[in-house]
């Protein structure tokens, strides 16, 4: 997988909120494999270093960083939020969130793209978090985004993939832009249906950090990912209305 120019080796991303404690975390990721780790950029304090020791177990993670704006509700809230995280993690990487619903956590599709646009003629790669609407996504791309990462239900709900019309209607939309599905998972079934579909990469948290073993569920998050981009790319039988038997029937033996 290349995301700006980067090669990635794994096709799972995990956050690294939640976890019960910074070993379980550290497990988590080992056995999950995965590539890229998102960060709040809220758990560093820019002149004390307050968040010193958790950056120093996230580098030991040996992956790379996605620093991102969460909890941000306006447009210079997040493009404030993003440019201390590439002052704070030397990286033009962040991950765009402009949230416009409380409650759902909705992202705010007009601060999204006026959001993107400046940080992307600032020299940021931005992933904004977006719906699975292809009309915000065409904006987003114009205004310099390169990947795209819609969310398969609200953030922390587990829910899975509530809208599998839109999400497949984006991905057949923009055959050619990366897309992770980012927020809403909870099942590692749905993380393979995602990857079935046609999309990238995913990227999850909640449903790894608040399992009774995160770690298990990290691997086996990990294999569901790895299975469903081996189904797609093996390009797999189109759903039949009808039954069609497996076995032939030509040279079936018969009596009169």
């Amino acid at each position: 997988m290349r995301l700006y120019g980067t090669d990635i080796a794994s096709r799972l991303m995990l956050g690294t909120a939640q976890y019960p404690s910074p070993a379980v975390l550290a497990e988590a990721f080992h056995r999950s494999g995965a590539g890229i780790a998102t960060v709040s950029v809220r758990r560093e304090a820019g002149g004390e270093r307050a968040g010193g020791a958790f950056w120093d177990l996230v580098r030991e993670l040996g992956v790379t960083v996605l620093p991102n704006t969460a909890g941000c509700h306006s447009v210079r809230e997040a493009v404030t939020t993003a440019q201390m995280a590439r002052e704070l993690f030397d990286t033009t990487w962040v991950k765009l969130e402009v949230i416009g619903h409380a409650d759902t956590l909705q992202p705010d599709p007009f601060g999204l793209v006026e959001a993107a646009r400046i940080l992307t003629d600032e020299g940021f790669n931005v992933f904004p978090y977006t719906t699975e609407d292809v009309v915000l996504a065409d904006r987003l791309l114009g205004a310099g985004c390169e990947v795209l990462m819609p969310w398969g239900a609200p953030i922390g709900t587990g829910l899975g993939l509530t809208n599998i019309y839109g999400l497949r209607t984006l991905r057949a939309q923009f055959p050619d832009v990366p897309m992770v599905v980012d927020a809403g998972l909870g099942l590692p079934s749905q993380a393979a249906m995602a990857m079935e579909m046609g999309y990238d990469a995913v990227l999850l948290n909640t449903a790894v950090a608040k399992a009774g073993d995160p770690a298990a569920m990290a691997d086996g998050f990990a294999r569901a990912v790895e299975a469903g981009r081996l189904a797609f790319e093996a390009d797999p039988m189109e759903p039949r209305d009808m039954a069609a038997p497996s076995t032939p029937v030509i040279g079936k033996a018969f009596l009169e």
